[in-house]
């Protein structure tokens, strides 16, 4: 029998799996193979809302995505500087 499970079905599989549950358990109560909740924890994690690679990957992400922010805003501040500095007279006064 092919069944199709909704991902919020498959994540209550896999949070009960992590609770103790042991898989033949599950796989007998709710009706899928060994290898399909195996294949459903690479796929969707070891548990609901726990972090593993991909969590490590998306701090990395958003660390490397804030320095470059910081970088392109101090370019654009000293490019702003500039067109400012050259529009000028040697003074500091605009020019007439």
């Amino acid at each position: 029998m092919n069944r199709r499970f909704s991902e919020e079905q498959i994540r209550a599989y896999l949070a009960e799996g992590a609770a103790g549950v042991p898989v033949r358990e599950l796989c007998a109560r709710y009706g899928f193979s060994d290898a399909s909740f195996y294949g459903w924890r690479i796929k969707y994690g070891k548990a609901a809302g726990s972090e593993g690679r991909d969590g490590r990957k998306l701090r990395d992400l958003q660390e490397e995505n804030t320095r470059l922010k910081s970088m392109l805003a101090d370019a654009l501040l000293k490019l702003e500087s500039m067109r400012n500095g050259n529009g000028r007279a040697g003074n500091g006064k605009e020019r007439s």
